[in-house]
């Protein structure tokens, strides 16, 4: 017999996660349906981490709206579900005269957005501010309230919590097919037929896809991608976030001090060849970059590099979308199609806005039960938890158990709910052992895919 539900939830990207999170707060029933076998394992886990300031968006935007209100939450929700989070705010540096005019609209946007804060420094001001930059910098934006979050943990936390207050989550369960019926839509699966009131397209780099099994093209998608180096924790490494003005040196790269102490950079943006997928060519050109704008990082301290995919949205006149799309083709049924940076800022945003146009749509009451709480993996006084399997993290048998029971399946969903293979040696001390503890408890019988 099919099942029936308030609101049907396609992908568990941090977009769906975080929107079957907020369904939640009303009595609407939510099933989130993803066809990997994990969630947050496309754009989520490969990106900046950034949560923007919103100086970037146009004003009077949904954007613009959304960044500043997201960021400005974002300690209230990494609060809520135990996530670190460091506001460790951020310097766009320029190098040449032309940079500052650039600046100057930027730091108008952002006075016009809402964006607390915001100054323009000197060069010298800012060299001052971080001495680990290449000296000669004309001018810099500086944004107190750019913070970093890890944006995996953000979205499993968001799809924890979800389940945590009654949604239901099927995942290897690709949706092929979608119908109305019945006054709502009826999902045809790789594992059986679901029916819902509601429809919420979630689906990332397929979203576009994904709406055209059933309504008729309307946005589409163009990808790039970019690359970026991981950097050892004991790697010199500016306190804040520093975007190198892109027009006015042709680079573009960003340096990123992450949560858990790396140091993260991110190259320009290029046409995509292959998705997630890096270059000799473009890691040459950002290791190139990168010492010119950080003089003392050392090349032979990168210890990973990989690369990651952007959404661009375009209208089917070839017109570009710049602003968040979100489609309503049809009654209770919504599309967030092409949602790139500052996506993860606004993630929250995004599933609330969703979760109250469901609730409108619906009828429904608030669910007072609803637990906006949700406990981090931690270390406890017990056998397991002093056996220590990750030797670069510290991380011990017990939080891999405590992982698996969370959901992961395989060595890299232990990594992205506790951190194993994040230090130096990138695993190679302890996957086959995390490997191990994952055929022993039958979470999967071939746990390294």
């Amino acid at each position: 017999m099919m099942k029936h539900y308030d609101a049907i939830v396609i992908g568990g990207g941090i977009l769906g996660c975080m929107t079957a999170r907020n369904l939640r707060r009303w009595n609407i029933s939510t099933l989130l349906l993803e066809k990997g076998d994990d969630v947050c394992r496309g754009i989520t886990r490969a990106n900046s981490a950034i949560v923007y300031a919103g100086y970037d968006n146009k004003p009077g935007s949904l954007k613009a709206e959304l960044t500043v209100r997201g960021n400005a939450g974002m300690e209230s929700l990494c609060g809520e579900l135990e996530v670190p989070f460091s506001r460790c705010g951020s310097l766009m540096v320029g190098y040449d005269a032309d940079s500052v005019q650039k600046m100057e609209q930027k730091l108008r946007n952002g006075e016009q957005n809402g964006v607390p804060g915001l100054r323009l420094l000197t060069g010298a001001e800012a060299e001052a501010m971080e001495p680990a930059l290449r000296k000669g910098v004309t001018a810099a934006l500086y944004a107190p309230t750019t913070g970093m979050v890890n944006p995996w943990q953000l979205g499993i936390a968001a799809y924890e919590n979800a389940l945590q207050n009654g949604a239901e989550a099927m995942l290897r369960t690709e949706v092929t097919g979608i119908r109305r019926e019945d006054g709502g839509y009826v999902l045809t699966t790789s594992r059986g037929e679901f029916a819902a009131k509601t429809v919420f397209n979630c689906a990332g780099l397929y979203a576009d896809q994904v709406q055209e099994l059933l309504f008729a093209p309307t946005v589409r998608l163009d990808l790039d991608g970019a690359e970026y180096l991981v950097f050892d924790p004991l790697a010199p490494k500016p306190e804040r976030i520093i975007f190198l003005q892109a027009d006015s040196c042709g680079k573009g790269i960003t340096a990123i001090p992450c949560v858990e102490g790396n140091l993260l950079v991110s190259g320009i943006r290029k046409p995509l060849k292959e998705p997630f997928a890096t270059t000799a060519e473009g890691l040459e050109e950002l290791h190139r970059a990168a010492k010119e704008l950080l003089p003392d990082v050392e090349p032979a301290l990168v210890i990973r590099s990989f690369g990651a995919v952007r959404p661009n949205p375009y209208r089917e006149d070839g017109e570009s979308l710049h602003d968040f799309c979100i489609e309503n083709p049809a009654p209770g049924f919504y599309s967030l199609i092409g949602v790139k940076t500052p996506g993860l800022t606004a993630s929250h945003e995004l599933g609330l806005l969703l979760a109250q146009k469901a609730a409108g749509y619906l009828g429904t009451e608030g669910n007072p039960n609803f637990d906006p709480k949700r406990k981090a993996i931690g270390k406890a006084r017990k056998p397991d938890y002093r056996e220590v399997i990750c030797q670069c993290g510290k991380i011990t048998r017990g939080e891999i158990l405590d992982a698996i029971r969370r959901g992961a399946t395989t060595v890299d969903g232990v990594k992205r709910r506790v951190g194993t293979g994040m230090g130096p040696c990138q695993g190679g001390r302890c996957a086959w052992k995390i490997a191990k503890i994952l055929s022993q408890t039958g979470a999967n019988p071939n746990p390294l895919f």
